[in-house]
């Protein structure tokens, strides 16, 4: 199923979140910093990809703020502070781009380091992983911003990775395998009720002794993708049944090419074409690079030729601007980087590299 693409490609040139609403002169960009404890706010130009940093940014929030997502609304962000187990509440000024945190919700006790963010913006429900306590709280939010007491479940399992399905029906978990055993990494299934979990079942990746870590579900809730980090180097794929979300395996899962090394994080671009995958290479390593896949038919990947493309050190959270000209990439060495993205075929090109003042774990764009 995976070829080696061969067809000439001209260079001319994103759980990544992003929202479509307001205005072409009110693009922000929101990057968590954990180790500041603050937020980075950046105006993005529409016509060139090219980031101003706020007079008022950086934002101060909770401890270790891990991930950021945005309102259905655009007007509001959350934050999981994974130092202090509570989610922080932002309002946006429209005009300005300027953020006010409103409130903090705590998690509570079986909610230890939220790492893990993804909301389903139809039905209202914010859902969040906990690294530490092994576990995934539940949230409605309103109209306002406002959060609900959380519900709280245990997985079972530390949770690596998460994706939310389009329809909101499922939720799927990555796990490393448990210390001390062998084996393949897994993913969890659990099937959503009204923000309610029950647990399908476990599927393996298939790639032996890895951590399952970016996971992402293509926009019509077909295919799940997730990387195999700690060794793996691959990309395991799955399709997703329609009713109960039971993964099968791709023939060929998990896929491995040259240009997946330590792979951590993967983003589909809005039109739904094409699929990156961030690589750190070795922590010694002068830079990383994204690999490059178009996606085919029956949820195919095939490189594409100019795949992988050189970013900042160890690149981790990814993030694509919603109108699918631009994709922002954070470095675990405190760069941002953003490139130009060709919607044509995929190919990427550097606009700019910008320091935001710490590692950015997690980007939001508003539009």
């Amino acid at each position: 199923m995976l070829k080696k693409a061969t067809a000439l490609l001209v260079v001319s040139l994103s759980a990544a979140s992003w929202i479509s609403c307001g205005t072409a002169e009110s693009h922000y960009l929101f990057t968590t910093l954990p180790s500041a404890n603050q937020i980075a706010v950046f105006r993005e130009d529409p016509n060139s990809g090219v980031l101003t940093t706020l007079l008022n940014s950086p934002f101060d929030t909770g401890l270790a703020p891990e991930v950021i997502l945005l309102h259905p609304s655009g007007k509001y962000l959350y934050v999981a502070n994974s130092g202090e187990d509570d989610i922080s509440l932002f309002s946006i000024a429209q005009s300005t781009g300027i953020i006010t945190e409103v409130s903090r919700t705590p998690l509570g006790a079986d909610a230890q380091t939220p790492v893990l963010m993804a909301m389903d913006a139809a039905g209202g429900y914010l859902y969040v992983a906990n690294a530490t306590s092994g576990s995934l709280s539940v949230l409605s939010f309103a109209s306002d911003g406002t959060l609900s007491a959380p519900t709280t479940t245990f997985l079972g399992v530390k949770p690596s990775g998460m994706a939310l399905a389009p329809s909101g029906g499922f939720i799927f978990i990555g796990a490393a395998v448990p210390n001390g055993q062998t084996g393949s990494g897994q993913i969890e299934v659990w099937k959503l009720t009204a923000g309610v979990p029950t647990l399908v079942g476990l599927f393996p990746t298939n790639a032996a002794n890895s951590t399952p870590g970016g996971l992402v579900v293509d926009s019509t809730g077909t295919y799940l993708y997730c990387v195999n980090g700690a060794g793996g180097n691959s990309i395991s794929a799955f399709t997703i049944a329609p009713t109960t979300g039971v993964l099968t395996p791709f023939s060929d899962s998990p896929i491995g090419e040259s240009g997946v090394s330590a792979p951590v994080s993967l983003l589909i671009d809005p039109s739904g074409k094409y699929l990156y995958v961030a690589n750190q290479g070795s922590s010694s390593s002068a830079s990383g690079n994204l690999a490059a896949y178009s996606i085919g038919s029956g949820g195919a990947l095939t490189i594409l030729t100019l795949s992988p493309f050189t970013t900042v050190k160890q690149p981790t959270s990814l993030a694509a601007d919603p109108n699918g000209n631009y994709l922002m990439v954070g470095g675990q060495g405190g760069s941002l980087e953003v490139f130009l993205l060709d919607p044509g075929n995929g190919t990427l090109g550097e606009v700019a590299t910008y320091s935001p003042g710490g590692f950015p774990s997690s980007i939001a764009i508003l539009q």
